[in-house]
């Protein structure tokens, strides 16, 4: 899981699973009610390409939050 913590407490998350060594599925992604809007979604998103492009690893995006902020971004459709 990547995630964000402010004074303890997780507030945005993007669950995945490594069904191979060469793939990670990304399944679901959130954010506290109290921080949408702030690009934080987004923000996992690319730490999480960034760390398939440091691990060579394809994202299988089954997450449709993921799957619509790597449609709008073709510099992230490398790791797909």
């Amino acid at each position: 899981m990547f995630y964000v913590e402010v004074d303890g407490t997780i507030v945005a998350e993007m669950v995945y699973t490594k069904p191979s060594d060469d793939k990670m599925i990304i399944e679901h992604t959130e954010v506290d009610p109290s921080l949408e809007g702030k690009g934080i979604g987004k923000q996992l998103v690319e730490y999480s390409v960034n760390f398939a492009r440091t691990h060579n690893l394809k994202i299988i995006p089954l997450c449709t939050f993921t799957k619509a902020v790597m449609d709008k971004r073709p510099d992230l459709r490398d790791v797909l």
